[in-house]
């Protein structure tokens, strides 16, 4: 379809505008693209207004959520990251809002912004960098914690067996069994210390180890895959990468409730940066769940000991499983919303 049947005049204000637009029309036609879409996109904008976005973008599934999402909820939806495909162009990855329109009525207006990798990577890093400091000083305070804890179980024990009347060592069993919970706490906050073994791993081996664990503790939950299988074995510890994936796999199945679908996806990375260190190829691996997101009150901390969004969690699995990928040199993200939460791994592969 010719875009002369969409003029794009009424938008010319938006022509000279730094980020990429799209708008669509109440029927997905794309009814206007300005040059920082053609450039970002590397595109011409004649070949996309008048064509439906559905087709012009049919490979870009997480965009089209995103368009449906606005259009469901009269809101904007923001996606700080995604993968945008236009047909007959390779991939490249963006973040993106979706608003809803009053004009055009029941348009969509699309924006789009590239992401710098290098400070993407240097910020989790960073990150990763506070919160092992943050662990360190959990670890050195549960080592106090760990003896005068002993004392208080030891002498309950004692005065229980002093105690003149059964019904009264009710109080030294609470006080006992809270030692022993707090024990356990203190346990799990100064693990891991095995250093790594690394050895050839194969991260779909390690994947559909998990998947097995995974559908044998909850049935209930789905399980899809979506490999890259063309990706080649890394040096890794492979225990502790199924113990790192297995903590986020739970971690979703926990959220769903044991309900809902997890996806795992395996790609390649370019050019990224992990420990100050250059790589030209990587890996990323995907932990999809469509459980009901992250609170965005603990949303910046979840990677921190002791941080849980469910009651009665202790926040240990997460904060485990980055300390595992940064012995493996790799790092951790996580981007969530409502019915959408990504946990993306970061790994070197051998170059």
């Amino acid at each position: 379809m010719s875009s002369m049947a969409f003029p794009s005049r009424e938008f010319s204000g938006l022509d000279n505008l730094a980020t990429s637009v799209v708008v669509l029309g109440a029927d997905d036609v794309i009814r206007y693209v300005n040059p920082a879409t053609e450039s970002l996109l590397g595109i011409s904008g004649v070949l996309l207004v008048g064509d439906t976005v559905g087709h012009a973008f049919a490979r870009s599934p997480e965009l089209l959520g995103a368009i449906h999402a606005a259009r469901s909820s009269l809101e904007t939806v923001i996606e700080y990251e995604l993968e945008v495909a236009v047909n007959g162009h390779l991939a490249i990855r963006l973040g993106c809002s979706v608003s809803p329109l009053d004009n055009p009525p029941e348009g969509v207006l699309i924006e789009m912004r590239a992401i710098d990798p290098h400070m993407r990577i240097a910020r989790l890093e960073q990150a990763r960098l506070q919160q092992e400091a943050s662990r360190e000083l959990l670890r050195n305070l549960a080592h106090e914690i760990k003896n005068p804890l002993g004392g208080i179980r030891g002498a309950a024990q004692l005065l229980e067996h002093e105690l003149p009347r059964e019904s009264l060592r009710e109080y030294t069993q609470v006080i006992i069994k809270e030692s022993d919970r707090l024990q356990s706490l203190m346990e799990r906050l100064l693990t891991p210390h095995r250093m790594p073994q690394f050895g050839a791993v194969n991260i779909h081996e390690v994947l559909e180890r998990v998947r097995s664990l995974t559908l044998a503790e909850t049935p209930s939950v789905k399980l899809r895959r979506d490999y890259d299988t063309s990706l080649p074995d890394i040096r890794a510890d492979a225990e502790q990468l199924i113990q790192s994936t297995l903590n986020i796999a739970r971690n979703a199945v926990q959220a769903m409730h044991g309900q809902g679908q997890i996806i795992f996806r395996t790609r390649v990375a370019r050019q990224i940066t992990l420990e100050s260190r250059r790589y030209q190829l990587g890996m990323r691996v995907e932990i999809i769940d469509d459980g009901p997101g992250i609170p965005d009150e603990i949303r910046e901390q979840i990677f921190f000991p002791l941080v849980s969004g469910r009651e009665g969690g202790s926040g240990l699995g997460l904060a485990v499983a980055q300390t595992l990928i940064a012995q493996n040199h790799g790092t951790i993200d996580c981007e969530s919303r409502p019915g959408h939460t990504v946990f993306s791994i970061f790994l070197p592969l051998p170059g």
